[in-house]
């Protein structure tokens, strides 16, 4: 299969572009798109031998639920067969944006979306290229990150070509992505709501606006069958194994001296003030501020495919707003944890 890609950077063929891409849904096939989170790979998500095409594409495990995206509340409503009171408040705060809603399925979407459940997981992704491409194909697209499964998701349109070219119709380049990890997935079909992964939408906004809110404890032991994505299978893992270093530069200094004293080539990961605070010739640095860590974490993952290392050891980070999302995906990626 050729891939055929987009750069939406030409925008005099923009509109075109966004026309040829939503006729490839609309045939059946799976096309790349940005999102403000991460790419996702889209198809028609009440299409089962479309969807199908995406979990073959990946190499996803069938029983882990996709995310249906749709480009306003009102196509978000065809979906599902009743929203509570609270949901309508989420949606004006935070929708179009990186929230998803697991709500009661109504069947419209195929089976092999939900994984045999009741329910749906929806979102409005918050990207005028992923709303353009949807409000034009008017259809729900189903579409988990763009990358192969189990491996750190794609923030910009190479991450997907190097993973998926040859094995998907099209990509729609619109640049790198900002939040950089998925987005958060709360349960509404319960009175209080529960958070089933953690994102850019972290617990603190959400009860800002409707009050208490829950964490599902499968988000720390990931057992049981998933509700949402993300809670199941080791997920986001780069190419060699990575270590969660809990401690200070000190320490983190002297693991680094310990494993080049075994030969062992080693690739670091942290904030730009963690790395002042070290003495190494391969530091990926994060950024300063939680969000610019979260923005470029899968980018740093991945920069260690290309690099000759033996193991990537990161900086653990404090585990209050979109930190509690950076450690979420840290943990499903890491081989071990260090203190």
């Amino acid at each position: 299969m050729t891939t055929k890609r987009w750069n939406m950077n030409d925008i005099d063929k923009n509109q075109s572009y966004i026309k040829e891409a939503a006729g490839i849904l609309q045939a059946g096939q799976t096309v790349a798109f940005p999102t403000e989170t991460v790419y996702g790979l889209g198809a028609d998500a009440t299409n089962p031998q479309a969807v199908s095409k995406i979990f073959q594409a990946k190499g996803r495990p069938e029983d882990n639920p996709l995310i249906a995206h749709v480009a306003t509340k009102e196509q978000l409503q065809r979906l599902v067969t009743s929203i509570p009171g609270y949901v309508d408040k989420l949606i004006a705060a935070f929708s179009p944006g990186p929230l998803t809603f697991i709500l009661p399925s109504n069947g419209i979407c195929a089976s092999n979306v939900t994984a045999g459940l009741d329910t749906i997981g929806v979102r409005i992704p918050n990207h005028p290229v992923a709303l353009q491409l949807l409000k034009e194909v008017d259809i729900p697209i189903a579409a988990p990150s763009a990358n192969i499964s189990g491996k750190p998701s794609p923030t910009t349109a190479d991450h997907v070509f190097n993973d998926l070219e040859g094995r998907i119709a099209g990509l729609v380049d619109g640049g790198p992505t900002g939040v950089g990890l998925e987005s958060t997935v709360i349960d509404c079909t319960q009175e209080i709501p529960v958070i089933l992964r953690p994102g850019g939408v972290t617990k603190e906004n959400l009860e800002s606006v409707i009050g208490h809110v829950l964490v599902d404890p499968g988000i720390i032991d990931g057992e049981g069958k998933p509700k949402s994505p993300g809670m199941k299978y080791k997920h986001y893992a780069p190419e060699v194994p990575l270590w969660i270093f809990e401690g200070d530069s000190n320490g983190f200094q002297e693991l680094i001296e310990k494993e080049q004293q075994s030969n062992h080539r080693v690739g670091v990961l942290c904030s730009n003030q963690f790395a002042v605070q070290l003495s190494h010739d391969n530091i990926y640095q994060l950024g300063d501020s939680m969000e610019e860590i979260a923005s470029s974490l899968y980018d740093g993952l991945r920069y260690f495919k290309q690099q000759a290392v033996d193991v990537i050891i990161c900086e653990s980070f404090p585990e209050s707003g979109i930190g509690q999302a950076i450690m979420n995906r840290l943990r499903k990626a890491s081989d071990s944890t260090i203190t």
